[in-house]
């Protein structure tokens, strides 16, 4: 097929994730009580080696899935995968409800392209989960954020404190969380 000829179908979202877990009960109770998924079903091992827990955060049947028995590896190949909420104030809170609970952190901030307000963790596995707020929405000329108007800051505060053009914050963001935060509804067309 021709490079220039466009495909008959277009992807709209990430439908779901599938891990491997080492430990599946474990893995069932940080989904659940931590991060407050629900259980949709569940395989038996007699259908699936190690069983199978199908997890939902919305109507969808499940967004992630998790396959048990299988041998914790020395690190992830699994780079991450990303949560959105609605506000900046729940950034905040997810950041506090994960130190209560012990959550390995592995960032929070933002980093570069997307310019999304996020805190970055560790599942029991070892797998780097993100909750964000706010990400970057190309508009319809097809055309990113300029790489020289990204800001990346090292925590919650900083990127409250610099925040990138376009991206609205709560009228007293700079004393913490506490206010309610809309995502911009209108797709950016730089």
């Amino acid at each position: 097929m021709p490079a220039d000829t466009p495909s008959p179908f277009q992807l709209r979202k990430i439908g779901h994730v599938v891990l491997n877990v080492a430990d599946l009960d474990a893995s069932v109770r940080f989904y659940t009580e931590v991060l407050g998924l629900e259980v949709s079903d569940r395989y038996p091992d007699s259908m699936v080696p190690g069983g199978m827990i199908f997890l939902r955060f919305n109507t969808d049947h499940h967004g992630i899935a998790l396959v048990g028995g299988k041998a914790r590896a020395p690190a992830s190949s699994l780079n991450h995968f990303a949560f959105e909420v609605g506000t900046l104030d729940e950034v905040f809170r997810a950041r506090a409800w994960l130190r209560e609970r012990g959550v390995p952190m592995v960032f929070e901030g933002r980093r570069r392209a997307g310019c999304q307000v996020a805190v970055e963790f560790q599942d029991p596995d070892g797998n780097n989960l993100e909750i964000y707020w706010n990400i970057d929405q190309i508009g319809t000329n097809g055309t990113a954020r300029p790489a020289s108007e990204w800001r990346q800051a090292r925590s919650l505060e900083d990127a409250v404190k610099d925040p990138v053009a376009g991206q609205r914050l709560p009228q007293d963001a700079e004393k913490g969380p506490s206010a309610e935060v809309r995502r911009p509804s209108a797709a950016r067309s730089t």
